[in-house]
């Protein structure tokens, strides 16, 4: 079968997207093109992101590769699967520009794996996989359709949910690799300060999930159980890379636990990478080690200065907010940068932040302006404030949030507009 494998060029316009606005590499799709490729489909991967592609180019090349299964992502790469625009904007627009010429078109995505039914009118799209995709994906293109488990699907004049969101194997997936033009063209280092890019960066991960459950992380409905892949194959993924020229790495880890043979695997190849992790879970010879491996950026999430507040978000964190404090400081003396992330939390004073935020910064330690909280579906918060998602739950969490903040953070546009307005610019 011939499959085109397709990530938008995103626009974040008016959005309450916090996210990061470069491109990044799209994982997912990566993932897909692997799996496919190696059970012998001609698969053809297009990024409109990295290569700056408009509506017309993606028709071109389609009508040269005639595919007979289209896949369309509603996310800028699985490293913002929990955190997604909310608006399925840049993909319903890619979707009218290719409908025709694109086969059975698919979409995939943390929109469709969290309201299936809602993602599939929206897209105009024949299906909508549920859950991490690539296997999914490699199945469909193998013939399978009806009752395919982790598939939605127009039905008649209805819609066939089969099952939930389904999670692949993961942990014995073979290094992924990028052509030597996508790597040249990725010169973004994801969450790096120390220093100036002088060549290429990527992005890698070493697992999926994670063993908490905080209540602001919406990933339950999709890579959400923890898995590891082999230190042995994330270095040789990490190898092949360096030798394209790679100077930087980040690992899009939902949490990137201590994990020593990793680490000792990547000590000596000269990389530099970056973290999202919990500094609790780091002991002191393992920072040193994380550091010894190339780490040059941790991004750590803290959330809240008090016991309350941490103990509402369902931190289950062990230590104290003194403990923590050092514990960062720690990890400055091994890593260049070293960042806290706060949320907004009404239990936390004003005052105990700034003199938090001072003591931090007076070690060379970043701890941010606390950011609003957006209640994703698929999160813990979302079911306390609403229940179960529906199928105007994107809507509903965009509403409440513009209706509850009156500023946002620095990443944000200054005036976001409702989610139906978003999508309606699709047109």
């Amino acid at each position: 079968m011939r499959v085109a494998l397709l990530n938008p060029n995103w626009s974040f316009e008016h959005s309450v997207y916090f996210g990061c606005r470069e491109p990044h590499l799209p994982l997912e799709l990566g993932w897909c093109r692997q799996m496919l490729e190696g059970e012998g489909h001609s698969v053809l991967l297009l990024d409109g992101h990295l290569f700056g592609l408009s509506h017309a180019d993606f028709a071109a090349e389609l009508r040269a590769f005639r595919p007979d299964l289209t896949v369309v992502t509603t996310a800028p790469s699985y490293l913002f699967w929990r955190c997604a625009p909310p608006e399925l904007r840049a993909p319903m627009a890619l979707v009218r520009a290719v409908e025709g010429i694109a086969g059975r078109l698919v979409a995939v995505g943390p929109h469709g794996s969290t309201t299936p039914r809602a993602a599939l009118r929206k897209l105009g799209v024949e299906g909508v996989v549920m859950g991490e995709c690539e296997e999914t994906v490699a199945r469909i293109a193998g013939g399978a359709w009806e009752g395919l488990p982790g598939l939605a699907h127009h039905d008649g004049d209805g819609i066939r949910v089969n099952g939930g969101p389904r999670s692949a194997r993961f942990v014995d997936a073979p290094p992924l690799a990028w052509s030597d033009e996508w790597v040249r063209r990725h010169r973004h280092h994801h969450h790096r300060f120390d220093a100036a890019p002088t060549g290429p960066g990527a992005e890698v991960e070493a697992s999926r999930g994670c063993p908490y459950s905080c209540t602001f992380c919406a990933k339950e409905n999709f890579r959400d159980a923890y898995r590891r892949r082999s230190p042995d194959s994330v270095a040789d993924e990490v190898a092949g890379l360096r030798a394209q020229g790679v100077e930087y790495v980040y690992f899009i880890d939902e949490i990137f636990l201590p994990n020593r043979p990793l680490l000792e695997a990547l000590v000596g190849r000269g990389l530099r990478f970056g973290v999202q992790t919990r500094i609790d879970l780091w002991k002191p010879d393992m920072l040193e080690l994380l550091g010894r491996a190339g780490c040059v950026s941790i991004e750590a999430g803290v959330e809240s200065l008090t016991v309350e507040g941490r103990a509402e978000l369902a931190k289950n964190c062990k230590l104290s907010t003194e403990d923590l404090a050092d514990r960062l400081v720690l990890a400055k003396r091994h890593v260049p940068f070293v960042q806290a992330n706060l949320l907004e939390m009404p239990h936390d004073d004003p005052d105990l932040i700034a003199s938090w935020r001072e003591r931090l910064r007076g070690a060379g330690v970043w701890a941010n302006d606390p950011v609003p909280l957006f209640p994703y579906p698929g999160s813990p918060d979302y079911r306390r404030l609403w229940g179960l998602p529906d199928d105007r739950a994107w809507e509903r969490a965009v509403d409440y949030y513009l209706g509850t903040f009156d500023a946002f953070s620095d990443l944000q546009e200054a005036r976001p507009l409702p989610l139906d307005q978003l999508e309606a610019l699709a047109a």
